[in-house]
Parts: C-alpha cells; structure tokens; sequence
C-alpha cells in the first residue's frame, strides 16, 4: 500500500506540484470518476478552480472489457491498431461504438456539470489528474483532445501508473508528475489501502462545492483555514477549523454514519456558512483506526453515547481555543452525527444555543429530547418517508421553546438533487443568523455529565 485512499494520495500528488499554487493560470481538471476526488485535494492545496475532463475506454463488441481505443471530449480519439487487427473489427463497428460512447460521454457531463460550463482552458496551464493509470489508452485521448483547446502548458498528474506507461505518456505532455511508478503493476486499487467505487453524487458533489467557493471568493474575506489536532482525555481527533474575519460565531459539524470530516456535502455547507461569517469546525469523531473497524461492523457510527461524548470534549475544546473562546456555538449534525448533537447540546446547557439536523435521526437521541434547550431545526427530504417519520416523532418529543421541522420537496436521503443541497445550506445559515447567540450565564463552573460510552 502507498496511499491510504484517494484524498491521501490527492493531498501527496499536491505536495509535488506546490510550485503551481496561487497562480491566477493554473486550472485542474479530473478525470471521473475516481479522479475527481484526488483532483479536488490538488485544486483545493493550489488554490485553483476545479473542473471534469471526460475520456472513457471503446471496448470490443462483444469483449467490451478489451480496448481497442479511447475517446475523450472534444475529437481526441486514440486507436490500438494492434487490438483492431487482432479482432477483426471493422471500421463500421468501429465508428459505431465510437457515436455509442460520445453519447454516454455528452450525457455523463450534463449529469455531473449541470447547467455549469465547462472551464475555460485555452491559454491556461492545466493540471490533468486521475486516480491512477494502468494502460493509459484513456489519458493518450484525454491528452489529444487537450491539446486542440490551445492550453499554454499541460501536466499530467497521477500518484501512481506503471514504469512503461510512463515512458509512453511523458513526451505527449509538458510535464507529467507521478508520485510512484513500479515496475511491478497489477491494477491500481493495488497501491490503496481503501479504494471504494466513486459514485456519480460525490462527483456533482465535489464540483457544486467548487463551483461554490470559487462564486463566493470574492466576498468570504480573508478566511483562514487550517488543519488542527484535538487532544480530549483519551482519544486525539483529526480537524479542520475555518475562521473568516469578525465570525459572527462557530458551527461544529457532527458527521453521518460512515462519513467523517471530509464529507463533500458537509464541506459544501460549511462553506456556505463561512460566506455568511461563521466559522466552523469540521472533524472526526472516531480516530482512524476506529474508522476502520466501524467500516467492517457498523457499530461505532450508532454508539450515540460515545459520539456525543466525543462532541462535549471538542466543544470544551473549542471554548479553550484562542481564536474560538468567545464565539456563540451551534453544532449541524447529519444523520446519526445530529442524534449525538442533541444529546452533547441536552448537556451543555447555555452554552451550545443552535441545531440544525440534515437527514438526521434525532430520534436516537431519547431521553436528550426532553433536556435540550437549544433552538432546533430538523431538515429532511420529501422523498426519506421512514427518515421523516422518525422526525416528525422527534419533534414532537422536543421541549425547546425554538424548534421547527422543514420538508425539502423532492429530495431524498443524501439531497443529491439539483438544487436540494443550496437549499438545506441557506436553511442552515438562515437558523444559524436568527438563533446562534452567545449565552453562557447558565453554566457554571464544570459542565454537565456526559452518559458514559460503551
């Protein structure tokens, strides 16, 4: 194993091209589906704006899992003449399954740009980013393709891809930066520890959150971001806290089941709520090696007990920190990440004044119902019928003075659909603005209990 998983082989491949960062000509492009996730930490660290660029393997009639060629977006095609005469495919067959994947390739950009367009690149020096190369067949496209858009200068980045492949690519770019190159390569996923399926959302996802931060730099001041290390008594936590000039208070993020603090969604919203002049504080709430654990038993993620008790600890954290001390609190908690909101918030009475629950289960909070004081808005999608239920429950359990439960028409569980996510954001500020204050007069010296973890 060389890279832990995709963000970790981003951030490493970013470390080599950190001679491209805050530059006004940079533009990164991924190549979905995995490559988006590793160009968005590179687009992130060079502080450069994010786009797809789509290539996708032509495979033998029949044999669709052997390639003859690529295509990419635009004209570039490359044909392995070497496969064609090999199989005896005609020029027929060829052009049709050439149309074929133009299609899929037409459609795959809508479905992840949207009504977006496509970054400019002609005189731009673009970085081209993929998870990992093993023939090349789609990048050699990919290349071809760009080059016909005029770039001044193009770089091909990848943290891992054959020796031999290499050789083949590197005079058909202008640089081309690989973080490890075996002699020895059986497939990709090889050089991971973790290497999931990137599904479709997480690459709108990624995209909308870029498309976001690059709209609202303008006026996001100048923010200060930076990754910390939380020390509680007995466990360290992993996180990253963002502070734009004069905050007007700080949000802690609770993640989801499975998730942890780069969750594109909640850095989506995070963001959102940096523009309105909040900070936040993004992190995890297990450790690494209880990530994995959790991955093959799915017990963690559903100990509420101990995810709370791990929300207290970084919320006195917080209250401790020079640049957070005197900042009105709200925490926003996905799925069980708002059940262990709650419950931290029943026990921080005055201190923790704002919630907001997306697609939560508020209702594995229990007893913390009853004891919270805090304002709390519950956001769930129109189309999560069980998640609305258990909501709806919840809420009537709620015995704070604020409280209100908003149904996003249209949406389900993850709001993947366009425009669900900007509403759940704007939902979120909007609470946040009215009802994060600073009331700290009902605590006392030490702070409430917290039930003890399993």
């Amino acid at each position: 194993m060389t890279f832990k998983d995709r963000i970790d082989a981003g951030r490493q491949l970013a470390a080599r091209l950190s001679s491209y960062a805050n530059r006004d000509d940079i533009v990164v492009l991924g190549i979905p589906r995995g490559g988006v996730t590793v160009a968005s930490e590179v687009a992130q660290a060079l502080h450069a704006p994010l786009d797809i660029f789509l290539s996708r393997k032509l495979g033998v009639p029949g044999h669709e899992e052997l390639a003859f060629g690529a295509i990419a977006a635009g004209d570039g095609r490359y044909l392995d003449r070497q496969v064609i005469e090999a199989t005896g495919i005609s020029n027929q067959q060829i052009e049709r399954v050439t149309q074929d994947v133009k299609n899929t390739l037409q459609q795959r950009a809508l479905l992840y740009r949207g009504n977006r367009p496509p970054v400019d690149v002609t005189g731009k020096t673009i970085i081209l980013v993929d998870d990992g190369i093993a023939t090349g067949a789609s990048v050699y496209a990919a290349i071809s393709a760009l080059r016909q858009m005029k770039p001044s200068k193009l770089v091909l980045a990848v943290p891992v891809a054959p020796a031999s492949t290499c050789a083949w690519l590197r005079p058909e770019v202008d640089q081309l930066i690989c973080v490890y190159a075996p002699d020895q390569f059986y497939a990709v996923g090889q050089f991971y520890g973790s290497f999931p399926q990137v599904e479709d959302v997480e690459v709108q996802d990624l995209l909308q959150s870029a498309a976001y931060k690059k709209s609202s730099s303008d006026h996001s001041g100048n923010e200060g971001q930076s990754d910390v290390t939380i020390d509680l008594i007995d466990v360290r936590l992993e996180g990253t806290l963002s502070i734009p000039n004069n905050p007007k208070g700080i949000v802690l993020f609770a993640h989801g089941s499975g998730s942890s603090r780069h969750s594109v969604r909640n850095r989506y919203v995070a963001q959102v709520l940096q523009s309105e002049g909040f900070a936040t504080l993004l992190f995890d709430l297990l450790t690494s090696e209880e990530e994995a654990v959790d991955s093959q038993t799915a017990e963690l993620r559903f100990d509420i007990a101990l995810l709370a008790k791990r929300l207290v600890g970084v919320t006195q954290w917080i209250t401790r920190h020079p640049a957070t001390r005197n900042l009105a609190i709200g925490y926003f908690g996905a799925s069980t990440g708002a059940a262990a909101a709650l419950v931290a918030a029943s026990r921080l009475p005055g201190l923790v004044t704002a919630i907001v629950s997306r697609g939560g289960r508020p209702d594995l909070a229990g007893e913390a119902l009853i004891t919270v004081r805090a304002s709390v808005l519950l956001i769930v999608g129109g189309k999560d019928e069980m998640v609305i239920g258990l909501n709806r429950q919840a809420h009537n359990r709620l015995q704070c003075p604020n409280k209100e439960l908003v149904i996003v028409p249209g949406a389900t569980h993850l709001f993947e659909e366009a425009g669900a996510l900007e509403k759940v954001a704007q939902l979120a500020a909007d609470w946040f603005v009215h009802n994060l204050v600073s009331d700290r007069s009902t605590l006392g010296s030490s702070f409430a209990p917290v039930p003890k973890a399993r």
